[in-house]
């Protein structure tokens, strides 16, 4: 088995608000991990889930308990941490999932729980890890037409760190088409909720490894519909994704600028280019310098939360 050292502890808490591109990586495959943790993608997420067959749950899981209990280092800005995506809490081999990673006493700084369809499959994920020690660590893949139903009582969810975007079977589950038109409203819906809620959002990968134009287009679409981020399936990928979540030179320079000119006015409204410039740019201008990491993307989504 093996797991690279450059991961973070994952004992410890990193911070992930802000983070746009997630590598999906299958534990089926530990000699990937290095490769994962190498990639300069912001969480390498080790998955036992959907890219696992079934007689090889088992190997798996040991597999990425034996990487989670090796990893070393501290967590910093930049840093790759690690993530795991365990199996549907329902089922026989997510319970073994979640069992092994309680018993292991290492925390992963990320685990998705897929197919969450209500508060309880995240509250019940986040007792039997034991998640009580004030870290945010559990984020829900939301996937279904009642997951995204119940979206209002889920986010509210204390234990909550964040929320995924599953396209795949949410359309299997749907009846629709894998495709932007016919997943525009649910994936409209999450990122607003999640807004509402002061949660990250992050979008669903693109499945499609020939198709990069296909990749820029849904990538800047995720970000124009407020998502923070998109994860990936394949290392190629995650440059055609932090481009799209990455300011433009111009938008960044006009977002320092109405920044600048909000401090200097003191909370009062002013004008920038012949502008007026009210709380709701303002806001959206700090979130634009957020994105370009002049502040950290956290704090503005800790401030949206406590509001």
């Amino acid at each position: 088995m093996q797991c690279s050292q450059s991961l973070p502890n994952s004992s410890q808490s990193a911070p992930t608000h802000g983070r746009s591109t997630w590598l999906v990586t299958p534990a089926s495959t530990p000699g990937r991990f290095a490769a994962a943790a190498d990639s300069d993608a912001d969480v390498a997420l080790l998955d036992l889930e959907d890219s696992v067959p079934p007689d090889g749950k088992n190997a798996a899981r040991a597999a990425v308990i034996g990487c989670l209990s090796q990893s070393t280092g501290s967590v910093g800005p930049g840093s790759t941490v690690l993530g795991v995506r365990i199996n549907a809490p329902g089922t026989v081999h997510g319970l073994k999932d979640l069992v092994a990673i309680a018993e292991s006493g290492v925390r992963p700084a990320v685990l998705l729980v897929p197919k969450v369809e209500s508060a309880r499959d995240v509250d019940m994920v986040a007792k039997i890890i034991g998640a009580d020690d004030g870290q945010l660590r559990v984020w829900a893949l939301i996937e279904t037409p009642l997951g995204i139903q119940r979206l209002s009582t889920i986010l509210q969810t204390p234990a909550l760190a964040g929320v995924l975007f599953g396209a795949a079977d949410y359309a299997a589950a749907a009846h629709c088409r894998l495709n932007s038109r016919a997943l525009w409203h649910p994936r409209s819906v999450l990122s607003a909720e999640a807004a509402a809620a002061g949660l990250p959002a992050i979008d669903s990968p693109y499945f499609d490894l020939r198709d990069a134009d296909g990749l820029k287009r849904e990538a800047e679409e995720a970000a124009e519909l407020g998502y923070l981020g998109k994860a990936a399936i394949h290392p190629r990928q995650l440059p055609v994704i932090q481009e799209a979540f990455r300011p433009t030179t111009q938008e960044l320079a006009a977002a320092r600028a109405v920044v600048a000119a909000a401090d200097a006015a003191h909370g009062q409204i002013t004008t920038v280019d012949g502008h007026m410039v009210g709380p709701p740019l303002v806001a959206a201008a700090r979130a634009v310098t957020a994105r370009a990491g002049a502040v950290p993307a956290s704090a503005t989504l800790t401030e949206a939360r406590s509001e």
